[in-house]
């Protein structure tokens, strides 16, 4: 697998540092007093892990109601998705229940790679990490912390979710071409079949 390209989404409710979670793991800086985003933007990062380059797309929502008609185009062909919840809010963690069913109800693309990241652990924290991890554990996610603002375990994140997702890649093509053994093993069974059947005709 090699030059393969990614679409990674960032869900979450608004202002828990899904925005500047990009931008440090896209250009290497934070912005205090980023504006929330309207509707859906995106960016695109190439990176590279255990010797596969990959060029990531990087799509970020703005978490609100309002921009539910965008819901579609967000959540299509995406290969991995990243919850994100403030560790100083902890509605922000229980919400991420429903932006998982909102990701189950519109994913075009079985086996969506999830991982659950903390953000904003450099402030003081209301939200204990074993909460945290038990929300993953309970949905078999991927569980991390971080620290946008001190770019701290940002490219980690990317890396081990990239990481998975190239796993699964890999094991859903050995099952296809298993499958497709399979089907073809009965196909010759049946062929078989048919020829000792016409052999044996008496016409």
């Amino acid at each position: 697998m090699d030059g393969v390209r990614f679409k990674i989404l960032l869900i979450g409710d608004s202002a828990v540092g899904k925005t500047n979670i990009i931008l440090a793991f896209t250009k290497g800086r934070y912005n205090p007093l980023q504006p929330v985003t309207v509707g859906v933007d995106y960016k695109i990062k190439d990176i590279e892990v255990n010797g596969v380059k990959v060029k990531l797309s990087i799509w970020d929502t703005a978490g609100q109601e309002k921009f539910s008609s965008l819901i579609p185009s967000f959540y299509r062909n995406a290969h991995g998705a990243i919850f994100v919840y403030d560790t100083t809010e902890p509605q922000t963690l229980a919400n991420l229940e429903k932006w998982l069913q909102e990701l189950k109800d519109n994913t075009t693309r079985e086996n969506v790679v999830c991982l659950v990241a903390g953000n904003k652990i450099d402030r003081p924290r209301a939200v204990r990490s074993a909460q945290g991890q038990a929300f993953a554990q309970k949905h078999k996610m991927l569980y991390f912390e971080c620290s946008a603002k001190n770019n701290d375990g940002i490219n980690l994140i990317f890396e081990e979710l990239v990481q998975k997702i190239i796993e699964t890649s890999a094991s859903l093509e050995t099952s296809k071409s298993s499958n497709s053994c399979k089907a073809i093993v009965v196909q010759q069974k049946k062929y078989r079949q048919y020829q000792e059947d016409n052999d044996s005709c008496p016409c």
